[in-house]
């Protein structure tokens, strides 16, 4: 977990906005290219505008131990483990300046949820996503927090997946657990924080 001065806390109230690793190991030219990533960057910035201090970012990074099953996923992706792969695992540029004074969280797994994102949601208890893959980190975080106790709300229209297909494949699973996990789009989160 990294942060400059970060001002997410659970002392805040509302909502916390988790971006989910927009980072440049998912953007285009590399192996784990997401399409549709380089369009998040316009919805997710208008996120990021309009919830102030209340924001997560996320990283997915390489364990620096391999144990079980990672030890075969790294073997089929192991261009992540080398030495020059270390730059992709940044924020992309659009948000890396962005995400300054923020919470970082940095995991070694698809499931972003932990102990950081519950203290920074504070007494709200209550997550807003959005980023990339929907059919993996995304899916993963929104379930894992339902099933801690958390609110989640799910920004479909800042989500990119693995093809559109996935993402939408991933969108209906979500939604399935309702009430815990909501469906949203950008406009109506920027509504519900203008009215605070």
């Amino acid at each position: 977990m990294t942060a400059d001065s970060p001002t997410s806390s659970g002392e805040g109230e509302g909502p916390l906005l988790v971006v989910i690793d927009m980072q440049r190991l998912f953007g285009p030219g590399t192996p784990w290219a997401t399409p549709g990533f380089d369009s998040l960057f316009q919805p997710i910035g208008r996120l990021v505008d309009g919830f102030g201090d209340r924001i997560c970012f996320t990283r997915f990074v390489v364990p620096a131990h391999l144990e079980g099953s990672w030890v075969d996923y790294y073997r089929e992706w192991e261009f992540a483990t080398r030495p020059e792969a270390v730059a992709l695992h940044e924020l992309a540029a659009p948000l890396a300046e962005r995400a300054r004074g923020h919470l970082v969280v940095d995991k070694p797994s698809f499931c972003k949820m932990g102990p950081e994102l519950r203290a920074a949601a504070g007494a709200s208890e209550t997550l807003v996503v959005c980023g990339v893959a929907t059919d993996c980190c995304v899916i993963a975080t929104v379930i894992d927090a339902a099933d801690s106790g958390m609110h989640v709300r799910v920004v479909a229209d800042a989500c990119a997946g693995a093809t559109a297909e996935a993402h939408e494949r991933a969108v209906a699973i979500m939604a399935g657990f309702a009430p815990q996990v909501r469906i949203t789009n950008v406009d109506d989160e920027l509504a519900l924080a203008a009215a605070g």
